[in-house]
């Protein structure tokens, strides 16, 4: 019990104190706000006192800065004032003037209309005289004319005919003689600038001559291989013609059997597989086949490098796969004797050079000579000419619109629509008619004089035609009485339309029409 009273005063003390303590410090803590507010009372009394010394500051440095701008502009009114007024009475002077010269200049023009009338009045009079003097000028001309007309007896109308037939007549000879004059310069000019740069052009191309056949020979190592080929009732070689498409004659030429066909690729496939069939030495209907296919194979992928090398040896990017195959399988292909994938690289060199020569485009000149007879690679499939053959095919695999032309009108079949297709056509001749590129046949050579003597006989005037330089020249003698020079002229164009519309020939004919007349009297 002691201890639990004990305990229980020091608790009570403990209290106590405790109470004692947080009294003071409540007097504490109300004494520390009543300053707090004062001070922050005294703090925002200072601070508007402050606000309004700069307020009032500001408001007098406004109201100086005021005055200040309003001295400024006054007097930038006043200077900007006296400037116009100056430059009003220097423009008001200037004006003066001007009304001075111009009242100057109406006085003049005054006189000078006074001066005109008196002028006009002595022409009218001048020109009352004149009427009056044309009047009797023309009365004096009837006369003459009337008394003209009682010598001649011919009437005037009679008498302007016979004048206005001799002029004809004069003029007539004179323009043709003008027009030969004029021809033969340009001739002469033209010509020797086409050798200038043909010679050019030729001189950098260098070819081979001719030297492939329009058949295939395969050699044999004995007369006993054509038994073989032929095979038991020829069933070998009917075998070989089935499946190659080619006619192979064997006749009693030693140690050769020849290959016939139309299409040169199969003749190609067809040589190739009998060329093997003759060293393997087995030959049977199946053996055949699989040979006969392997090159088929082979070929197929020698056209495609032939016509990728052509491309690449003519400098023609860009070509599709369709017309490089096309153009591949040229190398195979003929035209009087004349290789035509060797024809076309060349073309397309010439053509490039001709065409840095005289400034045309020699992209499409290249490609142009390069694709001009690529028709010639199908036209035995399809009906039509190779050069409108290769040209619509062309055109289907996206060729330039200017190639499309120069392929179709390098024979004159459609119009020439730009330079380039005229180079690549003189490109063609070139590449066909300089010395040792092609060879004729006797029969189809005496067939062109032939029909280039018809041609020219046909023609109304002509009294004889001779065809010279094996047929690369027609020369026509015309009768006098009949044919005129301007006349001879225009046969000379005609009788070479006529030839060209008609006619395949490789290179140029030349026209060549002769007027002779001869004067014959007798003396007695």
């Amino acid at each position: 019990m002691p201890e639990l009273l004990v305990l229980l005063i020091i608790i009570i003390d403990v209290l106590v104190v405790v109470g004692i303590i947080v009294g003071a410090l409540g007097i504490l803590r109300r004494r520390t706000r009543q300053e707090v507010i004062a001070e922050t009372d005294e703090l925002l009394a200072n601070r508007r006192r402050l606000a309004e010394e700069e307020a009032t500051r500001l408001v007098s440095e406004a109201d100086s800065r005021a005055k200040q701008l309003e001295i400024a502009a006054r007097d930038e009114a006043l200077r900007m004032t006296n400037e116009s007024e100056t430059l009003a009475k220097k423009r008001r002077l200037e004006l003066d003037k001007e009304l001075e010269r111009l009242d100057k200049r109406r006085e003049e023009l005054d006189k000078r209309f006074e001066r005109m009338d008196v002028k006009e009045r002595e022409l009218n009079k001048r020109q009352g005289a004149l009427d009056k003097r044309r009047q009797e000028v023309e009365k004096m001309a009837e006369e003459r004319a009337a008394a003209l007309e009682r010598i001649a007896q011919m009437s005037r109308d009679e008498a302007r005919t016979h004048l206005l037939n001799s002029v004809e007549a004069e003029a007539r000879a004179d323009m043709a003689r003008r027009m030969r004059e004029i021809e033969e310069q340009l001739k002469e000019e033209a010509d020797r600038r086409a050798r200038d740069i043909i010679a050019l052009a030729v001189q950098r191309m260098a070819s081979d001559q001719v030297s492939e056949l329009a058949v295939s020979v395969v050699s044999l190592p004995s007369d006993e291989m054509k038994g073989r080929i032929i095979g038991r009732n020829g069933r070998n070689i009917r075998a070989f013609e089935q499946a190659t498409g080619v006619d192979v004659v064997v006749d009693d030429t030693p140690e050769a059997v020849t290959l016939s066909s139309f299409d040169p690729v199969r003749r190609e496939v067809a040589k190739r597989a009998l060329s093997k069939l003759v060293l393997d030495g087995r030959i049977h209907p199946a053996r055949i086949e699989k040979l006969v296919d392997d090159a088929r194979k082979e070929v197929d992928r020698v056209i495609r490098e032939e016509g990728e090398n052509a491309a690449y040896q003519a400098g023609v990017p860009g070509l599709h796969p369709e017309v490089l195959k096309l153009l591949g399988r040229l190398k195979f292909r003929t035209s009087f004797g004349q290789n035509q994938h060797a024809h076309s690289i060349e073309t397309a060199h010439l053509a490039g050079m001709i065409a840095a020569e005289l400034g045309a485009d020699v992209a499409i000149c290249k490609m142009g000579g390069l694709l001009h007879d690529i028709g010639k690679a199908i036209d035995h499939e399809i009906e039509g000419t190779h050069a409108i053959i290769g040209s619509e095919f062309c055109q289907r695999y996206g060729v330039n619109e200017k190639v499309i032309n120069c392929i179709a009108s390098h024979h004159h079949e459609v119009e020439q629509e730009c330079v380039e297709a005229i180079i690549v056509e003189a490109a063609d001749a070139i590449s066909g008619a300089r010395p040792g590129a092609r060879r004729e046949s006797l029969e189809t050579y005496i067939k062109r004089v032939r029909t280039l003597e018809e041609i020219a006989n046909s023609f109304e005037g002509v009294e004889q035609s001779y065809a010279l330089q094996a047929g690369r020249e027609v020369r026509v003698i015309v009768r006098p009485d009949q044919v005129d020079d301007l006349s001879a002229m225009r046969l000379a164009r005609e009788i070479a339309r006529r030839v060209e519309e008609t006619m395949q020939y490789p290179g140029q004919i030349k026209v060549q029409v002769l007027r002779e007349v001869r004067a014959i009297d007798y003396a007695k």
